[in-house]
């Protein structure tokens, strides 16, 4: 059984509704207080009951008992009437059984509650800053994971209630358009924008590239041109603001084949930092955390040295009087905190960053401009790695392509489609591909422990069994299956669940768990826990579909099953849509 939890005892109300989870917390937290203070209990499932308490061995060697004794004394004050039946079990555990009434009661609030039992938040404003590509370059597999995921997380905080401001921060400044704006000139704007126009940002950056590395004239018209950039030069602005409209609309149709919801309007690159630089480093200054080290202006935040122990400086201007990552990233956080007044901002950024984003929120903190108030925080992930478990690249040694990537899925599963017998034209079929191809890629990562690396195989993600996001929305599309065999409307609304079934209970089981699910994804910033959550769900399903005929079942178990498979199918379309997933009617 997977585990899902939720850290501490945070509560958020949702007009009524109480998870099951947040019920029986509830009351274990007040039986364990009653006892002694400062021991939280730990509630999980278990193969031997609903839930599983535990706890009791750290409140027992504090009280120098033996658990069992502390684990009885712990059941007497624990009023679970009509909720649970509780036995003490092992060495000390508090095994947790629901009733069926209390089963029944909060499967009948959910078939009217259309956010399945999710509570809404106080709408704190949460800045998520993710995908980031280049100006002038192609997006690729590395710019994956942090698409999804961020997109997933900006999801999970929309329907949560809070107000997501996405950033997504596109390389657009530096000295690379020195080079690129020459390029432009020297191909012609008409000839350089409609090569950018069909997304052929890589061939525009490599022909670049090579005159720079061959052509001496070019080098220097390239730095002469930076200089004028940087200067604010009215010309090189207006030839740099078509290399970012260009790449920005080509990220645009990226995005909208991923299904992913960044807009143009979210695209606030390097650049929009530009003017704040200046500030942050005579703020710095005046603060007295700035210290000159080998010509560059730097911070020394306590607690980082390199190998020798020697104290690590974070570089906020260069020796050339440039500016790095590290300046425009404290000015997006000034920024965030002043003029977004963003309670929470996460960088969904690969872990080989940590450490820079680590020395740049501990600058942060120290010159006062992110409050302990306000919760920053570094989702970093894993790599994508190839069969051979190096990084995933073409037989040519390239690094691929992300629309490349997702038009062979697309490929591959409206060639699997076209195998199995079906009254779909070839339109619907290839709109069912897009939708399934969008599946495999984004659950294949999402079903990973972020800070894993995982293994591309798109023949294993495109299947249609095991964990993968076309067996998911399979599931979905066999509940919707049933209902379009009733022969006569059907309301839920009535029904009364006895879960006389073994496969029933477990699956009842299974529906009022979603809550906790979500929760968990959000607490600790892992949407593998959802993804992990719709995958045991829909097994659930497969079980109870095999032991427990629905449409010939006599009444009211029919009606009982048609809710249990309701429910089912709303959760699953509901998981599936916060994790940037549809769920086809048909497959």
């Amino acid at each position: 059984m997977r585990v899902w939890y939720r850290p501490g005892r945070t509560r958020w109300e949702n007009g009524g509704v109480t998870s099951t989870y947040d019920v029986l917390l509830g009351r274990l937290s007040s039986a364990f207080d009653a006892i002694s203070e400062g021991t939280d209990p730990v509630l999980r499932t278990s193969d031997r009951s609903d839930y599983q308490a535990n706890g009791v061995m750290a409140l027992a060697k504090s009280r120098g008992e033996n658990p069992r004794d502390t684990a009885q004394k712990v059941m007497e004050q624990l009023d679970l009437a009509g909720i649970a039946e509780v036995e003490v079990a092992g060495p000390g555990f508090l095994n947790l059984t629901l009733t069926t009434q209390f089963l029944n009661d909060q499967l009948r609030t959910l078939i009217s509650d259309e956010r399945l039992g999710v509570a809404g938040s106080t709408g704190r404003t949460v800045v998520i800053d993710y995908s980031a590509p280049n100006v002038a370059k192609e997006m690729h597999v590395g710019h994956l994971r942090s698409t999804v995921i961020g997109d997933a997380l900006a999801r999970m905080y929309r329907f949560r209630g809070d107000t997501v401001i996405a950033r997504n921060h596109v390389g657009d400044w530096g000295t690379p358009f020195g080079m690129l704006i020459e390029h432009l000139l020297d191909l012609g704007e008409d000839e350089a924008i409609a090569s950018l126009s069909i997304g052929d940002l890589d061939s525009f950056y490599r022909g670049a590239r090579a005159k720079f590395d061959a052509d001496d004239a070019f080098k220097e018209r390239s730095r002469a041109r930076v200089v004028a950039l940087q200067g604010g030069d009215a010309e090189t602005r207006r030839l740099w603001q078509i290399l970012v409209d260009e790449s920005v609309a080509y990220f645009a149709e990226v995005y909208r084949a991923l299904d992913v919801t960044l807009t143009p309007s979210d695209v606030v690159g390097e650049s929009y930092y530009n003017d704040m630089l200046d500030d942050v480093v005579r703020d710095l200054d005046a603060l007295g955390l700035l210290v000159e080290s080998g010509g560059a202006l730097c911070v020394f935040p306590e607690g980082f040295t390199n190998r020798d122990g020697e104290p690590l400086p974070l570089i906020v201007q260069k020796r050339d009087e440039g500016f790095g990552y590290a300046a425009t990233d404290l000015a997006a956080v000034r920024d965030r905190v002043s003029n977004l007044h963003a309670d929470e901002i996460l960088y969904v950024v690969g872990a080989p960053q940590g450490q820079h984003f680590e020395m740049v929120l501990a600058v942060a903190r120290a010159a006062g401009w992110l409050p302990a108030a306000v919760r920053c925080e570094h989702v970093a992930f894993g790599n994508v790695l190839g069969p051979d478990r190096k990084m995933f690249k073409t037989r040519s040694g390239e690094t691929v392509k992300l629309i490349g990537l997702l038009d062979e899925a697309t490929q591959r599963a409206d060639v699997a489609l076209a195998l199995r017998p079906s009254a779909m034209t070839e339109s619907e079929r290839r709109h069912l591909a897009t939708q399934i191809a969008r599946a495999a890629v984004k659950y294949a990562d999402l079903s990973t422990d972020r800070q894993r690396d995982y293994v591309f195989d798109l023949d294993r993600m495109i299947a249609f069994e095991g964990d993968t996001g076309p067996y998911l929305q399979y599931a979905h599309a066999r509940l919707r299956s049933i209902f379009r065999r009733l022969e006569h409307p059907w309301d839920p609304s009535a029904t009364t669940f006895t879960l006389n079934d073994r496969a029933e209970r477990e699956l009842a089981l299974g529906l009022v768990a979603f809550p906790e699910a979500v929760d968990a994804a959000l607490a600790t910033l892992q949407p593998h826990r959802l993804s992990g959550y719709l995958f045991d769900l829909a097994q659930r399903f497969t079980a109870f579909y095999e032991a427990c005929p629905v449409l010939v079942a006599p009444e009211p178990q029919r009606s009982e099953r048609l809710a249990l498979c309701e429910l089912t199918s709303r959760t699953l379309a509901l998981g599936l849509s916060l994790l940037g997933i549809e769920a086809p009617e048909q497959m």
